[in-house]
């Protein structure tokens, strides 16, 4: 094997051990690593397995060196789970690989580069309580009712809007509506305006400066987009506004990414996840024919989107079969299919008090238990 990227001799050796224990479905998702893909599949199936071996496919292949694979998560464990798994296939070829949580690689991002969002280089990271305590004194400086508005609810407003990649700028009377009477967007200002006073930035600022600085300075954007020949993504389904769009900013350079997540299932939408960025996808990147993919179920390479196995009824295209990954179909486990998992409670006991007490938590709890509801009401209980 030559040392050169891409070598033809690479594509020549026999299958390797990595390999060795994939269906053939995540097998498929592996070495497809042309163009973007979107892996989806119930917990168990192997989607983090499928991005690991994916990582280190491509190295072994040498298709990149791997200070020029972007890999993100949402946890630190996870992380260093990902890492691990890549240096135990591998072995040190793992070291310079850009593999974190997105706040995490966003932070070592806005370090390079953070004079040009008004920060220095050394700024510090505010945690919780000391971003409530901000608020809190532009609060009563602004002579806002405290009482009305408290603190913790002003502060989770701003939140809400970084969550969503907007600036105080972005802020209209729309997304204001009445919270703080009306002033939030001002309240908002004064909050990040202090924050660049004190050299400090909130979680939200992580991503939310990186958006802005690749927005405003192209050539910063432009040497990530250089750099990163791959992008992957791990539990997609829990990404919101702001870190999607950094995501596809990042991406749509060389249009190489992979993502795998289970649309049924996002445990962070409390805190801004977006499920609708997966039926995005195909649309903010299509695929290599520039056709967005047909069907979920398609097995054609061209086709962006997989699934790992048939977790729930799909609508299928005419002659097409559903992908297996050889598991047993099951309910998944957080609310987007809520209404599957307790239908069968429902049919046996649709008259029994406690049963309905507890649909109607979870109905009130989240819009995201809606085939609940409608599962209710279907058995009018």
């Amino acid at each position: 094997m030559t040392s050169e990227l891409g070598s033809p001799d690479a594509a020549a050796q026999p299958k390797p051990a990595y390999l060795q224990g994939l269906n053939d479905p995540q097998r498929e998702a592996v070495e497809s690593v042309d163009g973007p893909l979107l892996v989806l599949a119930g917990a168990g199936t192997g989607k983090t397995r499928v991005l690991t071996t994916r990582i280190g496919h491509i190295l072994v292949t040498r298709r990149a060196w791997p200070n020029q694979i972007l890999a993100v998560t949402f946890t630190n464990k996870a992380a260093r789970e990902m890492r691990d798994r890549v240096a135990a296939m591998i072995g040190g070829a793992s070291e310079g690989l850009w593999i974190g949580t997105f706040h995490a690689i966003a932070t070592r991002m806005l370090r390079r580069h953070a004079e040009l969002v008004g920060l220095q280089s050394n700024f510090t990271i505010l945690d919780q309580d000391d971003q409530i305590r901000l608020v809190k004194q532009i609060i009563e400086a602004e002579e806002i009712d405290d009482k009305r508005w408290p603190a913790r609810a002003v502060h989770a407003a701003i939140e809400r809007f970084k969550d969503r990649g907007l600036t105080p700028d972005k802020v209209g009377v729309a997304e204001a509506g009445d919270i703080a009477d009306g002033r939030i967007g001002e309240l908002y200002k004064i909050y990040q305006d202090r924050l660049k006073v004190l050299n400090a930035a909130d979680f939200g600022d992580l991503l939310l400066h990186c958006v802005t600085l690749f927005l405003e300075h192209p050539d910063v954007l432009a040497d990530y987009q250089q750099q990163f020949h791959y992008v992957l993504v791990d539990e997609y389904q829990d990404s919101n506004v702001a870190q999607y769009l950094w995501l596809r900013l990042l991406a749509q350079g060389r249009n190489n990414i992979c993502c795998v997540g289970d649309d049924d299932q996002s445990i962070y939408s409390w805190r801004g996840a977006e499920v609708g960025n997966i039926l995005r996808f195909d649309k903010d990147f299509p695929g290599r024919q520039g056709d967005p993919a047909g069907t979920e179920l398609s097995v054609d390479p061209a086709d962006p989107v997989r699934r790992l196995s048939d977790d729930r009824p799909q609508q299928r295209a005419a002659g097409q079969n559903p992908v297996d990954g050889g598991r047993k179909r099951r309910a998944p486990a957080y609310p987007g299919g809520l209404g599957r998992r307790i239908r069968s409670a429902l049919i046996s006991a649709m008259k029994s008090k406690p049963c309905s007490a507890a649909v109607r938590r979870w109905t009130g709890w989240r819009s995201s238990c809606a085939p609940v509801s409608r599962c209710v009401n279907s058995k009018n209980v």
